[in-house]
């Protein structure tokens, strides 16, 4: 997967001449996943395994998300914002780690943090040749632009028979149509808090999967299933779920 870099330094803080290539440093994101504590990965996949809050069990197919914007801030307020997007394609065990190519000032950071999907200026339809050649991108009725997450696979219904579902999060829309209109903003920013940097560091950052389906929403699979993106208000219920999914486990240094 192409990734498109660029570094925007807001404040004169962050700029560094020749003399002090000495202090900067580079760093990547690394993603794994779990199920409240058990890990998981595509080997985990395409059988039913899991139960969720509501004691659905449920089977995953298919995981990918995006994200984007990662920022660096100090004490101050004062930020740097390194521009670009990675989608993490856990089906397929791609793009698990993300090493932007530009480097970052050591010393303490007052909070590291990354955008779930895109913000709604740089979710433009059709702009990624990269996204548009894997299908990550929503359709023009809802808004267009691009998924922020696409998570599939079965569950067993209240009739005790397998039955998918698609819980795919995108940017809230209404009125699908020629003139959508959006409630809320569902792409967040997730803070991963304090940090210390003295030297090249890995961010190993958890996704807790079951999560999207229990805080604050418990999520009934037999209500909440398929057509999920039309579903403003599922949306909101994803985007409010999504605010405890990602953790910083640890950074290597």
């Amino acid at each position: 997967m192409k990734k498109i870099i660029s570094i925007l330094l807001l404040f004169s803080l962050f700029a560094c001449g020749t003399d002090d290539k000495i202090n900067m440093v580079n760093f990547s994101f690394n993603f794994s996943h779990n199920w409240d504590e058990t890990p998981v990965s595509n080997e985990n996949f395409n059988s039913i395994k899991f139960t969720n809050a509501n004691n659905d069990q449920l089977s995953i197919e298919r995981l990918r998300y995006l994200i984007s914007d990662i920022k660096f801030e100090n004490s101050n307020g004062e930020s740097i914002i390194i521009e670009g997007y990675n989608l993490i394609d856990v089906t397929n065990n791609q793009n698990l780690s993300f090493a932007p190519s530009v480097s970052i000032r050591k010393g303490t950071y007052s909070n590291v943090s990354f955008i779930f999907g895109f913000k709604n200026e740089k979710n433009i339809d059709g702009a990624y040749p990269d996204l548009n050649a894997t299908s990550w991108n929503v359709p023009a009725m809802l808004g267009g632009g691009y998924h922020y997450m696409q998570l599939d696979g079965k569950f067993l219904n209240s009739s005790n028979t397998e039955q998918g579902y698609n819980y795919h999060a995108i940017r809230a829309a209404d009125n699908p149509g020629m003139n959508p209109t959006f409630p809320q903003d569902t792409f967040f920013e997730v803070h991963l808090g304090n940090v210390t940097i003295s030297n090249d560091a890995i961010f190993n950052i958890e996704m807790n999967i079951a999560e999207w389906f229990k805080n604050p929403h418990t999520w009934d699979l037999n209500v909440l299933n398929q057509m999920l993106m039309p579903n403003s208000n599922a949306q909101i219920l994803m985007y409010d779920n999504g605010q405890n999914v990602f953790s910083l486990e640890s950074i290597n240094q």
